[in-house]
């Protein structure tokens, strides 16, 4: 830890933490007596990979460092933010501002853990310290963890422990330390989005809504697509422009149907930070034996929202219009391209990657291996949605349909690509034969 006597700067790198408040890096930063230079890397390892220009994400990162940019001036500070690799940005940062160390909070996904160390190791060799904290989740890697120290592969008993454990130690939110102080600096600001190549999106991000009705009422209408009854908080949850801490706090009071959702999101970023592998791999190895069909034509039908079952057709219309989609219609269309047509779940991974505004690895990955049936506590195999049967339960009216479908039930709507019957005996047996051989050796 730095000499609280000292100047010399030291940083904080904003990665997932998009906001002030309650922000453990960057308190403990303004904690350690140092003056702290806030910094923000839009890493080209990242960027150069998204193949749409005028992404969404990027758009919604670049708006909110502006808002942070500002909060700096008010403090005497700005923004740091360079456009490139990590390395050389704090290559660049260490030698420019004389830093004594670097605070940042975890990420657990596979990219980022070998990026920080990396990272550590870099400014190890220019005597720089390298501080991570824990930000995005209440409990990380072996906090929730079964009594012989293995991690839970199953929800359930994964839940208990989580809130046994919150029990033990409730967390607590913390406003900026009064005694900490910003590096006074008039220098930095925020590249354009031309200068990245990247263009404003059009698509409009909903703001978080957390209010007492929502929560309150999230269990009884998170099943309903045409409702506005969940939070839209992903987006928000995937950059911390909002504190877990506070909002798992919130939900622990108004619903628990609300606080077991942020519990299954830790879940699976535990899982994750257990099984790397599950980027690639299906969690449940026998599952990688399925012979998918894989057909390049019915994925661009999904992709497109023709497949003729309007329920799956909207939601993949919502999802490439707005960037989002309603969970519950979410399950359904990956049990459809899973199951129905015998794509592989990757496809689908990737696709909601590009398009989903609140994609989050760990989450995105254990909700497809669910819906697949691969996953760690996933839905067994032999269950598949019939996607008429969850319109009648859930749209009865039609109205979210309607709202996305516009074609729905005149001539120019197609027929369904594939009966029900037949393609959920399709993949029952496929998947009972793949599993079959793969058990017996064969």
């Amino acid at each position: 830890m730095a000499d609280a006597s000292s100047d010399q700067p030291v940083a904080f790198w904003f990665r997932r933490d998009l906001r002030l408040h309650d922000n453990t890096g960057l308190n403990r930063a303004l904690e350690s007596g140092h003056p702290v230079l806030c910094c923000f890397v839009f890493d080209r390892n990242i960027l150069d990979a998204l193949e749409d220009r005028d992404d969404a994400r990027v758009h919604f990162i670049h708006r909110r460092l502006q808002h942070l940019d500002e909060a700096m001036k008010k403090r005497g500070s700005r923004l740091q933010v360079h456009y490139g690799t990590p390395n050389v940005a704090w290559r660049e940062w260490v030698k420019a501002f004389d830093l004594k160390a670097v605070y940042t909070n975890r990420d657990y996904e596979p990219y980022a853990v070998k990026r920080d160390q990396a990272i550590a190791e870099q400014l190890a060799k220019a005597d720089v310290g390298f501080h991570p904290f824990k930000d995005q989740v209440v409990f990380e890697r072996d906090e929730v963890v079964k009594e012989n120290g293995e991690p839970y592969s199953v929800y359930t008993p994964y839940s208990k422990r989580w809130l046994a454990r919150w029990e033990e130690d409730t967390p607590v939110v913390r406003e900026l330390p009064k005694e900490g102080r910003f590096h006074q600096t008039k220098s930095g600001g925020i590249p354009d989005l031309d200068h990245m190549a990247f263009k404003p999106s059009e698509v409009d991000i909903p703001e978080a809504d957390v209010s007492e009705e929502t929560l309150r009422r999230y269990g009884e209408r998170r099943d309903i697509p045409a409702e506005q009854g969940t939070s839209r908080l992903g987006i928000h949850l995937r950059f911390g422009t909002i504190s877990i801490r506070a909002l798992a706090l919130r939900a622990a009071e108004t619903s628990e149907t609300f606080l077991n959702e942020l519990i299954w999101r830790e879940f699976y970023q535990m899982i994750l930070h257990h099984h790397p592998r599950v980027v690639s791999e299906s969690f449940k190895t026998d599952y990688d034996h399925i012979p998918w069909r894989n057909d390049e034509d019915d994925f661009e039908a999904w992709k497109a929202g023709k497949t003729g079952y309007p329920l799956v057709d909207a939601g993949m219309r919502q999802l490439a219009q707005t960037g989002y989609m309603h969970n519950r219609v979410r399950m359904v269309v990956a049990s459809f391209l899973t199951k129905h047509l015998l794509i592989d779940w990757r496809w689908g991974e990737a696709w909601f990657a590009q398009k989903l505004l609140d994609f989050e690895l760990a989450s995105n990955n254990g909700g497809w291996q669910w819906a697949a049936g691969t996953g760690c506590d996933a839905a067994p195999y032999f269950r598949v949605f019939n996607p008429t049967s969850q319109t009648k339960k859930f749209d009865p009216k039609g109205t979210y349909i309607k709202k996305w479908v516009p074609e729905w039930g005149k001539e120019d709507y197609p027929e369904p690509m594939v009966e029900h019957k037949f393609a959920r005996q399709r993949a029952l047996d496929t998947y009972k034969e793949a599993l079959n051989k793969a058990r017996s050796g064969n």
